[in-house]
């Protein structure tokens, strides 16, 4: 009983701290465009897919970037993609706009924007890091989606809040989205362990000409990170655990019981959290997007 009773606890901390807002997902000065939003899940993805245009994806809706232009996916934080969407187009987030005055994002990017605005309604939710099976055949593409708390069904739920009609056609797939099946979004730590276990080929992992154990160790990092409500870059590397060589046996360890945390229940949260802040590995890199975030302010 007392065990049982120790884990709803410990879900309770997690579910309240995932309602409220972090340094990436504090929308600051612009918390009034989240407020009246609709707090229907699908709603809220198509406006953020109303307002946000994927990097990748540009050309398919016929838009040509300009460097400038693709340089709005180094903004890290929800204030300041606000504040660059509000140039582009001033109106209501209600307001779908034309492609080209659109915000440029990537995979993260729709899913920290979904995140913020669920946590500005009170809903937690977190982003996560990891590999989408759905976009190449045979392939963990490196990814991200957000995940929610539903209340009634009480589990977490996955959302790819990119995925649109258009890439919904193109990626022909055969799933809801808006609840994305656990064997079709890979989150790092499950990655880590099926390349560990030998269940999978760690070259199959990774996007572009970037693939093996040391990118999927990566995006362990990213979603551990993400747990502490610090949604860095995907690029984001040279601190801490992002420099570290995954061959080292006493790397290898730490990941492996990271990768085990974040696939634990609620009931891991306080150790995860307490990692992020005490182990030099995961601190160090939370400190050094910390200096950049404030040196930028």
């Amino acid at each position: 009983m007392t065990d049982h009773v120790h884990v709803l606890t410990h879900s309770a901390q997690a579910l309240a701290y995932y309602a409220t807002k972090g340094v990436m997902t504090d929308p600051g000065r612009y918390a009034s465009a989240f407020d009246g939003l609709p707090r229907d899940v699908g709603a809220l993805c198509k406006i953020v897919q109303d307002v946000m245009l994927h990097i990748f994806w540009a050309e398919r809706y016929g838009v040509k970037l300009t460097g400038e232009r693709k340089g709005e996916v180094q903004l890290r934080r929800v204030d300041q993609k606000l504040a660059r969407l509000f140039e582009l187009d001033g109106r209501l987030l209600t307001e779908a706009r034309v492609h080209e005055s659109k915000l440029v994002g990537n995979c993260r990017d729709f899913s920290v924007m979904m995140a913020a605005i669920l946590r500005h309604q009170g809903v937690p939710a977190r982003a996560r890091c990891g590999f989408g099976t759905y976009f190449l055949p045979d392939h963990y593409e490196d990814h991200w989606v957000a995940e929610y708390w539903h209340t009634s069904e009480e589990r977490w739920v996955l959302v790819d809040a990119q995925l649109d009609g258009l890439m919904q056609e193109a990626l022909n797939l055969d799933f809801d989205p808006l609840d994305v099946p656990r064997d079709r979004f890979i989150v790092g730590g499950k990655a880590w362990q099926l390349c560990r276990s030998g269940q999978a080929n760690p070259d199959s992992f990774g996007i572009f000409d970037m693939q093996g154990l040391w990118f999927v160790q990566g995006d362990l990092i990213r979603d551990v990170l993400a747990f502490s409500k610090v949604e860095v870059l995907p690029w984001d590397f040279g601190w801490g655990y992002l420099t570290e060589q995954w061959e080292r046996d006493e790397v290898l360890q730490v990941m492996d019981h990271l990768a085990a945390l974040t696939l634990g229940d609620d009931g891991a949260f306080a150790e995860i959290r307490a990692l992020t802040e005490e182990d030099p590995g995961l601190a160090d890199i939370v400190g050094a997007v910390t200096d950049l975030e404030t040196s930028s302010c």
